[in-house]
């Protein structure tokens, strides 16, 4: 199984995918915003990371674009999982790198399916 880092300032997102990503087997860290995301990517190396947009301190475009400058980040999985639909958002997270965009609220066998294929 994998390890998920999972971003998002609403504890109850985090807590949504806790439960939907430990309950198939993969072990979650979390992370409240891009800065903590940092810390946690570093510290623990995880086999992909999901990632809110709007976030307080680092959102989650600016946090895909730091981690990308990381070793450990470069070639990474980093899904967007955000209520946003902008498509000057969506070009933004072209230009970062992220590599995929979901919409919340989430299906919890879209996002075990997609992190099956990215990892």
């Amino acid at each position: 199984m994998k390890t998920v880092l999972a971003v998002d300032d609403t504890a109850t997102i985090r807590g949504m995918l806790r439960h939907c990503l430990s309950k198939a087997g993969h072990t979650v860290i979390e992370a409240e915003d891009g800065a903590q995301a940092l810390e946690q990517l570093r510290a623990h190396r995880p086999d992909i990371v999901i990632t809110d947009l709007n976030m307080p301190v680092m959102d989650g475009l600016e946090f895909i674009e730091r981690a990308r400058q990381e070793e450990c980040g470069r070639t990474l999985p980093m899904l967007l999982l955000t209520t946003e639909t902008a498509d000057h958002l969506k070009q933004r997270a072209r230009e970062v790198r992220a590599t995929g965009w979901m919409n919340k609220p989430f299906n919890p066998g879209k996002l075990l399916k997609l992190v099956d294929q990215l990892t």
